[in-house]
């Protein structure tokens, strides 16, 4: 039995999978059984920020597997605690919490702006998130996910959200009332279709939180660890939130994910508030190490610079409509395809694209370069030229 066989009869069938099966990576390519090489513009969905068998990443990942795979966290290990304190100078928060996934880290931002408004007053534990935004799949992150189409088959969902209208200044103060402990947001909303916030939109969030003590809370599980050009996309508008969540790049492949608790909160969680038996495992985080000693302030100039060259080269498209984003996370939406005949095209010619509502979503390893760019773009021209003619016909 192969393996698309194998997995269809046998694990749970949650995700519409393409038929390839890799085998293996270099760089910013990806191998399937037969040897067939693909243009990777996913990055596992922004996982792999430094691509695939990164020299560094897989001696420090291999050197620490070989000590020590695991203990608890009733103990002490060092790749979690340098990791720490690496994203902790790097951006002036005071503590850090890792656990495995962004799901993970959403609820613990969740449960320490509970705690937080708890000890202010017994009825301020509502939390503000956005309408289009995503969160995650666990029950209180699907809650706090301001989407309707995430809002079924698993209610009742958990009480004590809100959502204010993407970009609504007049919204968001009519939302805010005593009971709002916190302001959960996404710099840009990803899987909500690849959408930047306005800047004074963001701004005024900021100055809400600040003048109510509301904590701020921004999800960085897809736009930090390099993403937007900066360490966090949040550096990219001279705020200071409460609370940072993370995951997805930070692992470079291995599942890890992790809390940053401003000065306001950094006492909030005591012993036996929270708990991860995976949390700061000491191989995800020797991983963990080598990403954020790679993300130098050259490194993040290429990739805002890269970034920049990859939306001219969108935009030349003829048959592109309109392109979002910000950094190396960009939405592209087209005249006369749709984004998903576009993406099964470009799989068909070696090039991996994603989806996000109706735009295509490119999210390719931060060490992309303008040959992989030039690559990609000449991939899309074809697809485009192609249905174009066919048109014509």
């Amino acid at each position: 039995m192969n393996t698309i066989k194998l997995t269809d009869t046998f694990v749970t069938p949650t995700y519409n999978r393409l038929p390839v099966v890799f085998e293996k990576g270099e760089g910013y390519y990806l191998y399937d059984q037969e040897g067939k090489e693909y243009l990777d513009f996913t990055a596992g969905i922004g996982v792999n920020a430094l691509g695939y068998n990164h020299p560094q990443w897989i001696t420090a990942t291999q050197k620490q597997l070989g000590q020590l795979q695991h203990t608890s966290n009733l103990y002490y290990t060092e790749p979690g605690a340098k990791a720490a304190q690496k994203l902790c100078v790097q951006t002036g928060m005071e503590h850090v919490l890792f656990v495995n996934s962004g799901a993970e880290a959403n609820e613990v931002a969740i449960k320490v702006a509970r705690k937080y408004g708890h000890a202010t007053a017994p009825e301020k534990h509502e939390i503000l998130t956005l309408r289009n935004s995503f969160h995650g799949r666990t029950l209180a992150t699907l809650s706090a996910t301001g989407q309707d189409s995430f809002h079924q088959h698993f209610g009742p969902f958990s009480e004590g959200f809100d959502y204010i209208e993407t970009n609504s200044v007049s919204d968001l103060h009519e939302k805010v009332t005593d009971k709002v402990c916190a302001i959960m947001i996404e710099i840009v909303q990803g899987e909500g279709g690849v959408i930047p916030l306005d800047v004074d939109f963001i701004e005024e969030i900021a100055s809400v939180c600040e003048q109510k003590d509301i904590l701020l809370i921004i999800d960085e599980v897809q736009t930090g660890m390099g993403r937007t050009g900066k360490l966090f996309a949040y550096e990219h508008y001279g705020i200071k939130p409460d609370i940072v969540t993370c995951a997805k790049g930070l692992g470079n492949g291995l599942p890890i994910g992790a809390a940053l608790l401003g000065q306001k909160v950094k006492d909030v969680l005591q012993p036996g508030d929270h708990g991860s038996t995976f949390g700061g495992n000491p191989v995800a985080t020797a991983g963990a190490n080598v990403v954020l000693d790679s993300l130098t302030e050259e490194f993040l100039i290429a990739v805002e610079e890269n970034s920049l060259y990859l939306k001219e080269q969108l935009e030349a498209l003829d048959e592109v409509e309109q392109v979002s984003g910000l950094g190396l996370m960009i939405g592209v939406t087209f005249k006369n395809m749709t984004a998903k005949d576009v993406m099964l095209k470009a799989k068909e010619e070696g090039v991996l694209f994603l989806t996000a509502k109706d735009k295509l979503r490119l999210l390719p390893p931060l060490i992309i370069d303008k040959k992989g760019i030039d690559s990609g773009i000449a991939c899309l021209k074809k697809i485009v030229t192609i249905h174009n003619l066919e048109g014509v016909k």
